[in-house]
Parts: structure tokens; sequence; C-alpha cells
């Protein structure tokens, strides 16, 4: 069976030796009491709720799934979900860094970050019945009338009720603008919805009163595309005025879909027939109000991938260290054994390795963006709040692909450090690599994130994001060229940041003739900004390993190997993507479709 342990030395490091949250949040007026010792003792107690509670749940929920009953379209979730769940809202966790207007303790969104970086790693499946109530939560607060938050918001704070979001249809998944389920005026202000929404993430369950669906869907005079679609919020149980539940709206769970991974989460197709809804911002202007949730979304898919990375690295390097195979090639290091521990082969610590500094990478971006959002969202200076908009939003396509394309990387090599036990049940291993696998698909493919990041973020406004970005790195290899111990982090930093430069100039110039060069290289440009990413963040990070690793304390000596490792074996993927990249269109699209 699997274990997990909380990783909170490396997420306090993060938090309070490279970004100096504490000092950070005191300047923004809502957190001015806000004190170290509060954090961590929170996210104490949060690794204990995901290691010793949800954690045991993982293997047996995938196990047994979810169960629909055809006749009443009731789900029951897998045994002890259910409990876990009142134990969660009883601690007040859905409440975290929740508005206090509407029941929230307002705690920084870096404490919530962290936490569900936790529960992730304990149980994803589980993790995304009250992960998706967040985005309901947010796309309410932001979006929605005053009776609809007074109506809404509180008990989905408190965490007694849950909220989805209703998007994808049969026909029509990314695009959007393809949609056809329909939402009719009534004379009372409401509307009556019909349509069919599949792969929707716990979309029916039993572990909360009411569910609160936000749905797209269009009016009847509704332009076509996706200028023609508006955002209705559809309660499971219609609401009375009074907050109290009423009668049962005909939003129907017709089937559950039989997935690779994730079983424990109920992907529910759902029928809506009629269905009592209001509107949620404007007509005709749903998507702009569901984006607060997609983007949510995404940066809480990055986090399922960042805790399935962290915790199948800790099993892989625990067994890596018990299972003794063959010998090391330089001869014996375990000489009273028959053979040595797999630890000691170069391959095996490369694996190991590259999970490590995927997870280690993946935190910092993380808390990172969660500090950038709070900033945006509640400092009083105007300029920082634009300046932190902006780079959320050319970091937030890189957190949903990049943190999952390297939680699958990461998640499989852990898998082979185990051998053909990896391939088994039992060990855990497989079922990290099939529910790592769905994180690269939702909230928007990758490959939509990617031709987001190149044709929106960066070329969209002429590459104003990304300098602003170049710029922070820019002052840091000019603050820390003249230190010789900096010189293999800053170096290859300062030339990536070079080449990133030139290749979007390349690439801009390229899509002027031919749109259709973005989508030949967005894929390819992600990762190499990715990359880039983590390189300035890992050399931050070496920073402080080099100033303290005299301590005595060996998480800085390891931390410093880490940040070496990601430097020399994974900093130089962007060599051939860069050159994939520039390779074009052509090589794509020469061939006759016939030829396929």
């Amino acid at each position: 069976m699997p274990s997990y342990h909380p990783p909170l030395r490396d997420m306090h490091f993060v938090m309070h030796e490279l970004f100096n949250v504490t000092d950070e949040l005191k300047m923004i007026p809502r957190h001015a009491d806000i004190d170290t010792d509060t954090i961590n003792a929170v996210l104490e107690e949060g690794g204990k709720f995901a290691a010793e509670v949800i954690f045991p749940l993982n293997v047996s929920g995938d196990a047994q799934g979810c169960a629909l009953d055809k006749a009443t379209h009731e789900v029951a979730a897998p045994d002890g979900f259910k409990a876990a769940y009142a134990q969660y809202v009883e601690g007040g966790w859905p409440s975290l860094s929740c508005d206090p207007e509407f029941g929230g303790q307002g705690l920084p969104l870096v404490l919530n970050q962290c936490m569900y970086e936790m529960m992730n790693s304990a149980n994803q499946a589980w993790t995304m019945y009250p992960g998706l109530s967040h985005g309901a939560y947010e796309a309410l607060h932001a979006h929605g009338t005053p009776e609809q938050k007074a109506l809404y918001l509180p008990k989905l704070t408190s965490g007694e009720w849950t909220g989805t979001m209703c998007l994808t249809e049969p026909h029509c998944g990314t695009d959007l603008g393809l949609l056809r389920s329909k939402a009719e005026p009534q004379p009372d202000g409401s509307y009556r919805i019909t349509g069919q929404k599949i792969f929707i993430s716990a979309g029916e369950h039993d572990l909360a009163a009411n569910i609160v669906h936000l749905v797209l869907a269009r009016l009847p005079d509704a332009p076509s595309g996706s200028k023609g679609i508006s955002l209705f919020v559809v309660p499971k149980f219609n609401v009375n005025a009074d907050g109290s539940l009423g009668e049962r709206n005909p939003i129907f769970c017709t089937g559950l879909e039989h997935k690779m991974g994730i079983h424990g989460n109920a992907t529910a197709q759902l029928n809506l027939d009629g269905a009592v809804g209001t509107m949620v911002g404007h007509a005709n202007k749903g998507l702009a109000a569901m984006f607060v949730m997609m983007n949510a979304a995404r940066l809480g898919v990055g986090n399922q991938s960042l805790g399935l990375t962290e915790v199948a690295y800790q099993n892989a390097a625990a067994y890596a260290k018990d299972r003794i195979q063959m010998r090391a090639l330089s001869g014996p290091k375990a000489p009273d054994k028959p053979a040595d521990p797999i630890i000691v082969h170069p391959d095996v610590r490369k694996m190991l390795l590259t999970a490590r500094a995927y997870a280690e990478g993946g935190r910092a971006l993380a808390i990172h963006i969660a500090m950038l959002i709070e900033k945006e969202l509640y400092s009083d200076d105007h300029e920082e709040r634009k300046a932190c908009a902006d780079e959320v939003a050319l970091l937030t396509p890189i957190v949903k692909a990049f943190l999952t394309d390297n939680g699958w990387i990461a998640t499989t090599h852990c898998q082979q450090v185990f051998g053909g036990h990896g391939y088994i049940k039992e060990w855990g291993m497989e079922q990290f690599v099939r529910d790592a696998r769905i994180n690269m698909i939702y909230e928007g493919t990758n490959t939509v994130q990617a031709l987001d990041l190149l044709g929106r973020k960066v070329l969209g406004d002429n590459g104003a994001k990304l300098k602003k970005f170049g710029k922070k790195i820019a002052a840091f290899i000019e603050e820390e060229g003249v230190d010789e111990a900096m010189q293999e982090f800053v170096n290859p930093l300062a030339d990536l940041g070079d080449k990133v430069t030139k290749l979007t100039t390349e690439l801009g110039m390229k899509a002027f003739g031919n749109a259709d060069e973005v989508g030949a290289a967005a894929v390819d440009y992600l990762r190499v900004c990715g990359h880039l990413v983590f390189a300035y963040l890992f050399a931050r990070m070496a920073k402080i390993a080099l100033q303290k690793q005299g301590s005595g304390d060996p998480f800085y000596t390891a931390k410093l190997h880490t940040a070496r490792f990601y430097f020399a074996k994974l900093l130089p993927e962007t060599a051939g993507l860069i050159r994939t990249a520039r390779s074009g269109l052509a090589p794509l699209m020469a061939m006759d479709e016939a030829m396929f």
C-alpha cells in the first residue's frame, strides 16, 4: 500500500524563505494581522486531514467507484467519502480563504493552495468534490447579483452545498460556440433550461444537501457562436427565499462515465428538462463570467498534478531505497546484501530526481501564482493589481499545461521505478498514473492552453506581458551575475531568456504570414516558457540554498542538488523544443489528408 507525508518543510521554505509571504501579506490591509505561526499551524492541521482522513480512502475509492441509481438518478460516492466530507466541513476547511461577508475565514489564498496540494496528493478524486465548489464560489462572487450571492455563497462557503461547472455537451468539448442548450425566459425573471451536459465532474453525489450547477446555455434570440452564450445558476434543489431547500429541479444524472482514472469522482451525464435557473452576469456574456471559474479550475488542475507528482515521488523514493536488484556497475554498494538497492543505479536516480524537481518547481510556481492572485484581488495599489493580473494571465496556461505534462512524466517515471510491481494495483502507482492522465485533457486540453499562451497572452499584446516577466528575470540575472557561485544557474537562465525572446519574435513574424504557424509551434513554445519559469524559480531557490548550506541542515544541500540536476538534466530539453518550434507548419501539413 502507498503512503503519504505532507511536504511541510518544503512548503515552509517556499513560503517563508523564497517568497517571504508573511511580510508580503501584511502589506495587504485584509491580512495586516497574519503571522507565520498561524500559517504553519493551519497547514499542519490541513496535512493531518489529508494524510489521515482522505488518503486512506484513495485506493478503496478507486476500486469501488461511484454508483448511479437509474430509478432515482441519485449517485452514491464510494464508502467513507461522505463521512470524510462531513469532517472536512466540520473542520471549517471549505471557508479557509472565502470572504468573511459570506461566512469565510478570510485567510490568504496561499493557504488554500497548499491545502489543496496536500489533498490532491492524498486523494484527487475526493478533492474534486469540494474543489469545484471554489470555482463556483469565485464565479458567483465576481458576477452574481446581490440576491444570488446572499442565496448561494454562504452555503458554498460553509461547504453545506457544493458546486459544478456545466459546459461540455455530447457534440462539443472545447468549442463551446457549438453548444445547443436552451434557456427560455419566464415571466418571473427566471429561465427554463433544456439540454444535455457530459463530463461534469462531481455532477451528482450524496456528499452535500444541494449542488449548485453553473450552466452555459443560449437564449432564444442569441447570436450564433461563442458570442451567444449566457451563464445560469441551476441548483439541484430549488432554493426558497429564506435559503431553505424547495422542490427538486429537473436536472438529473442519466449516466456516469466509465473512466481510466479518478474513479471515486462522479463524472456525470446531466439532462436538463426545463430546469429552473437564474442568469449570472449579462445576456450573451456568459463566457466572461464562466472564465472566472474556468481559470480557477485550470490552476486547480495544475495543482492536481503537482499533488500526484509529490505522492508518486515519495513512494518511488522509499521503494528505491528498499528494493535490491543487481550490483552497481562500479562495484557493490551494499556488500552485506545479495544485491544493491536500486537507488544506486544512475537511471533510477534520474527518474526520481525528475519527479522531485518537477514537484519542487511546481510547488514554487503554484505558491507564486497564489500570491499574485492575492495581490490582484486585494492590494490597495492599483498599479500592483494590474501588474499581478497580467502575470497571472500569462502564467495560468503554463500552470495548467506544464505542471500536468510534468505530472504525467513524473508519475510514469515513478511507476517505472517499481518495475513490474508498478503495474500492480496494490502498490498504488498505477492509480497515480491513471489519475494523472485526465489532467492533461480537461479544463481545456494542454494544446488549447498552448494556443492561449502564444496566440492570446503573448502575440495578442505584442509580448507586453512576457516582457514584464522577462524584466524580473533580467533584474535577477543582473543582481546575481557577479556571484561566481551562482554562475551555473544564472548563465543558462540568461541564455534561455535570450532564446525565448528571439523565438517569440520569429514566431510572431511567421504568424503574420499564416496564423496556423501558431498552432504548429504553440505546444513546444509553452514547454519552453514553462522551463524558463522553472529555471528562474530554481535559480532563486539555489541562491538561498547556497547561502544556508553551511547551517548543517541537509534540506539546503538536497535543494541545491535538485536545482543542479534540473539545470543539468531537464532544462536542456529546451534546445530540442526550440528547434521543433522553428521547424514550422510545413512538416505537419504537407501530407494530403487522404494519405493518413
